[in-house]
């Protein structure tokens, strides 16, 4: 593509024309779709739910809007042979640079992971800033991120993905000469020097990461110490976890429809209908092809999912891709450890935004969850079906242990027998006095049970989480 070119009056340098007249907010989107080939009939019937062109479009789209991009033009390209240096073929590129002079347009974002070689000759080709789908999310979290934590690992995932970006182009980047005389070969070029520096905030952030891990582990410790079981909500991002998280606690987390409108998480007390307290706990979205960068650096925060009790998957069943959203979510709990087996165990799904369907699918949908084992169906907006999700929780919750201190009374010690066969003794403390201080673990049942036999409910141990 020829560059256009005007000479400023107030200098006399050269000013690219297409440069000056471009605005970098002005975005298009491109979502590149490679064709799948030579692949086995069985292959493809195993293969995962995939999304639509044109839901990638619309996803590709948001992700750009959650930056407060002006989104002037969007296309579905479909790619037959990727190119090694431009993923896309010269017809193309010839394309959308025309669209690019047109709506005067200075960014496109390609929604499929870019070589820095690739990502270097588009912005040649187009004089545009060119940005892949892991940079776009990359900067929506850098948006995002809030607390301290959040912006380490926001930070830690910016610069491991930068890294690889550092391309030597210019020869002015060699600035110091090695070896003795006028024979010595370059030194340390500017490109290295940035490696070198980059290496060093990556090992200082992943330092302090750690120091995150190590916190956070010691407040989980000192949550097992009371009785009070950890839910998690996961789910696709803009399924609605925050907007439910905020029905069912009463919080002010920040709920809107926009991708990743919350990052860190949050946790708050939560009373069942039977009294019994647990800790909800709000994680950040998931998204289909979630940089690996960003599952490593948020680790600290997704080890809250790991450690939950039980995992609430909330689901956005007015979007027409959902099976194929959930199937996203499941293969990152998958890599963060918890398999099909034990999710089935664990993890409760909640068909969210009933209330977008119409009347005669919500009904069919909501007689359908109630046949589906560990599956609800609400409506987080309206409130619709929490009552019965609250109870489920609780349901599914009954066999949990719970840590609690008794102290049973000279007149009660003839349950001493009973209590030992029906709970785990972690101690024992015989007061002066002769009354026995047990420390017990047992579940919610036979926690009512000691209560009915007490008369009175068991004493929580005192502690933070």
């Amino acid at each position: 593509m020829r560059n256009i070119t005007k000479r400023d009056s107030k200098s006399s340098s050269i000013i690219p024309e297409l440069e000056r007249l471009r605005d970098d907010m002005r975005a298009v989107v491109v979502v590149p779709v490679l064709k799948k080939t030579g692949k086995a009939s069985a292959e493809i019937l195993s293969a995962p739910v995939t999304r639509s062109d044109e839901s990638r479009l619309e996803e590709a789209i948001g992700l750009a809007l959650a930056i407060d991009l002006d989104v002037v033009h969007g296309t579905i390209v479909p790619v037959a042979q990727p190119k090694p240096g431009t993923l896309l073929g010269s017809g193309k590129i010839e394309e959308i640079g025309h669209i690019l002079n047109e709506k005067d347009a200075g960014l496109v974002i390609v929604d499929h992971p870019l070589t820095p070689v690739q990502q270097r000759n588009l912005e040649k080709e187009w004089n545009a800033k060119v940005i892949d789908r892991t940079g776009l999310i990359l900067e929506i979290f850098g948006r995002r991120a809030s607390t301290k934590e959040g912006t380490l690992q926001v930070d830690l995932a910016h610069l491991n993905y930068q890294k690889g970006r550092l391309v030597r182009s210019w020869t002015h980047l060699e600035r110091q000469r090695g070896g003795a005389g006028f024979m010595g070969g370059p030194g340390e070029t500017q490109i290295e020097a940035d490696r070198r520096l980059l290496q060093e905030k990556i090992v200082r952030l992943e330092r302090e990461l750690e120091q995150v891990r190590r916190t956070r582990q010691l407040h989980r410790s000192k949550r097992k110490k009371v009785p009070h079981p950890i839910v998690a909500l996961v789910g696709y991002t803009n399924a609605g976890k925050s907007t439910l998280f905020n029905r069912m606690t009463g919080a002010g987390v920040l709920a809107e429809d926009m991708l990743f409108a919350t990052l860190d998480p949050t946790l708050r007390r939560l009373k069942l209908p039977h009294g019994r307290m647990v800790i909800l706990s709000d994680t950040v979205g998931f998204i289909s092809d979630l940089p690996t960068h960003l599952v490593a650096a948020f680790r600290a925060t997704l080890e809250e999912v790991l450690e939950a009790d039980l995992i609430l998957h909330v689901r956005d069943l007015s979007d027409p891709d959902n099976q194929a959203q959930a199937g996203d979510v499941l293969r990152i709990l998958a890599d963060l450890g918890i398999d099909e087996k034990e999710g089935a165990e664990r993890i409760v799904e909640v068909w969210n935004k009933i209330d977008k369907l119409e009347p005669e699918t919500r009904e069919a949908l909501v007689k359908k969850a109630a046949s589906t084992p560990n599956t609800v169906a609400v409506s987080a907006v309206t409130g619709e079906g929490v009552d019965h999700l609250l109870a489920e929780i609780g349901r599914r919750l009954s066999g949990v242990l719970t840590e609690c201190t008794v102290v049973l009374g000279v007149d009660q010690l003839q349950l001493l027998p009973w209590v030992y066969e029906h709970s785990i003794v972690d101690g024992r403390e015989d007061l002066e006095d002769g009354r026995v201080s047990l420390d017990l673990r047992l579940t919610e049942g036979e926690a009512a049970e000691l209560e009915r036999r007490l008369g009175h409910g068991p004493k929580p141990v005192e502690g933070d989480w």
